[in-house]
């Protein structure tokens, strides 16, 4: 019995060994493969594209939001009550300083203007007359005297008249570019009724308002930079002809008015822009594209490109913190962490880490548009 129990220990003794010594081989078989696995995916190498930190010049801005404003802009109207003859314009269409836009009816008053041209006449001829008789002192100097008051009361109605047949013609008292119209032929119109609006736009102003502080960074002639959804890409640049005497008591911001070249007449009366003033003078900043920024709570990072031995086969990376400075369209300036000349990557940066083997892009890389920028 004793023989069999200890033939039967050592049979389980050596089965628990063998197990065991086949689990620990198991591991090590996998952790092999896996160490292998590993190793190959963090041989290949992450395709990023990347940009080279340099320094550019930029000049400070101060960004606001404006509207524009017609330089002239009225509601053209008449002056007196008529029926409409004629509609001599088209909505929208150029108008030059005079042009006649709208005739008024004015048969009454061109009959009554030829009766006081008559009138006016036969004055005259008896104040000739009378002229006549005095210097041979057949009248005297009284009836002289009726006859010149009639004659030039007569001319007075003459000309009011025909001021008022002038009224009746309404015209365009400066170039402009005239809008939509809803007068019609035969419409009778009141004094003062709204015939069509008119607006000069070139040049044309923009007003801005900007907070109090910047109070003393704003003066008259600084150039003055316009950006609109309108127009992407577009620039239309001024200078600041006017600042407001007093600031908002409810905002403390003070409103300023720039005008603003606009030769081909696109821009329009109440559009919104952006604005930037040029405020100092112009700064250097290490500048690179936003989108080699890596946002983080802890802080914003960017991947640097190292270059190591010759002998190796690509170049790694190494994430550095950052310090940001202000931002211009897609550039930002960066103020510490960073020195001219480095490479950095500028998209892929989400499958890097320290260390990370790469394979640069030979596309084409982001950058600002410098013309049209603003500070934020």
């Amino acid at each position: 019995m004793k023989n069999v129990m200890a033939r039967r220990l050592v049979i389980v003794l050596v089965s628990m060994g063998l197990l065991l010594g086949a689990v620990v081989a198991w591991n090590h078989i996998k952790a092999h493969f896996i160490a292998q696995f590993m190793a190959k995916n963090a041989s290949m190498p992450q395709t990023v594209s990347t940009a080279v930190v340099r320094y550019s010049s930029w000049q400070p801005h101060l960004a606001s939001v404006g509207s524009l404003r017609a330089v002239h802009g009225v509601e053209v109207s008449p002056q007196v009550a008529g029926m409409v003859v004629s509609v001599d314009f088209k909505s929208g269409s150029y108008a030059h300083a005079g042009q006649a836009l709208i005739h008024l009816n004015d048969a009454p008053e061109v009959a009554q203007l030829r009766s006081l041209q008559a009138t006016a006449h036969y004055d005259w001829l008896t104040y000739q007359r009378d002229v006549s008789q005095y210097k041979a002192q057949a009248i005297g100097k009284a009836v002289l005297d009726a006859a010149t008051a009639n004659w030039k009361s007569a001319e007075a109605q003459k000309a009011a008249e025909a001021a008022l047949i002038a009224e009746l013609t309404i015209r365009a008292p400066f170039n402009g570019r005239l809008g939509i119209t809803t007068v019609n032929p035969g419409q009778y119109l009141q004094a003062g009724a709204s015939v069509v609006t008119l607006e000069s736009l070139d040049p044309i102003y923009v007003d801005f308002k900007l907070p109090q502080v910047d109070l003393s960074r704003v003066r008259v002639g600084q150039t003055v930079h316009v950006t609109t959804s309108a127009f992407p890409g577009s620039v239309f640049t001024g200078r600041v002809t006017s600042i407001d005497s007093e600031v908002d008591p409810s905002t403390r911001n003070f409103e300023a008015e720039a005008t603003i070249a606009n030769s081909q007449r696109r821009l329009t009366p109440g559009m919104f822009v952006d604005t930037a003033v040029e405020s100092g003078a112009p700064r250097r900043y290490l500048t690179l594209p936003q989108t080699a920024i890596s946002y983080n709570p802890y802080g914003d990072t960017v991947f640097v490109v190292k270059h190591g031995a010759t002998s190796a086969p690509d170049p790694t990376v190494q994430q550095v913190f950052v310090t940001l400075g202000p931002t211009r369209r897609d550039q930002v300036a960066v103020l510490k962490g960073l020195s001219a000349g480095e490479q950095i990557v500028t998209s892929g940066a989400m499958k890097l880490k320290n260390g990370t083997p790469i394979s640069i892009s030979s596309g084409g890389q982001p950058h600002g548009n410098s013309a049209a920028a603003q500070d934020r």
